[in-house]
Parts: C-alpha cells; sequence; structure tokens
C-alpha cells in the first residue's frame, strides 16, 4: 500500500533509499564547493591581492590612466600631516 502525505513522518512521502544517496551525495558536494569558496575568499594572499586591487582601482582608472583628482587629495593629505608634525616638533623643541 502506498503511503500518503499522512502516513508518513513529517507529512512527508517517503523517498526511496537511492533517492536519498543521491541527495545526500549531491548536498555534500555543494558543501564541498562552498567550503572550498570559504577557503579561498578567508585565504591570506586572495585577500592581499583583492586589497592591492582595490587601492589600486583608487588610483588607476579601469583603462590604466592616472586618477589624478583622487592622488591629489592623497598628496595633499600627506604633506598637510607632515607640515603638522614638523609644526608641533619645532614648538615642542
Amino acid at each position: 500500500m502506498a503511503q500518503t502525505m499522512a502516513d508518513s513522518p513529517g507529512g512527508r512521502h517517503a523517498a526511496a533509499p537511492d533517492t536519498l544517496e543521491s541527495e545526500i551525495e549531491a548536498t555534500r558536494e555543494r558543501l564541498a564547493n562552498t567550503i572550498d569558496q570559504l577557503v579561498y575568499r578567508a585565504s591570506p594572499k586572495t585577500i592581499a591581492r583583492r586589497e592591492a586591487a582595490s587601492l589600486k582601482s583608487y588610483f588607476v582608472d579601469a583603462q590604466g590612466k592616472a586618477r589624478v583628482d583622487n592622488i591629489v587629495k592623497v598628496v595633499g593629505a600627506v604633506v598637510g600631516v607632515v607640515a603638522v608634525m614638523v609644526t608641533l616638533r619645532k614648538a615642542t623643541s
């Protein structure tokens, strides 16, 4: 006699063992792929490459041309910090 939804535990149809095994194997493969992706993303080398690319993209556009406006901002900030440090050093001397 075939099981109905009411007859099977949890209200689901009973699945054949072969079907369950194939579903478990597919789930294992997906889990393995997910773990591999996480390991790759968390790798220090991958993180360093990603951050270097991000920093480079701030100063260079997709065509390889310098983003002068961003370079000027950073140079101005560095000059300002150095000027403050020199001023403070002279004031304490």
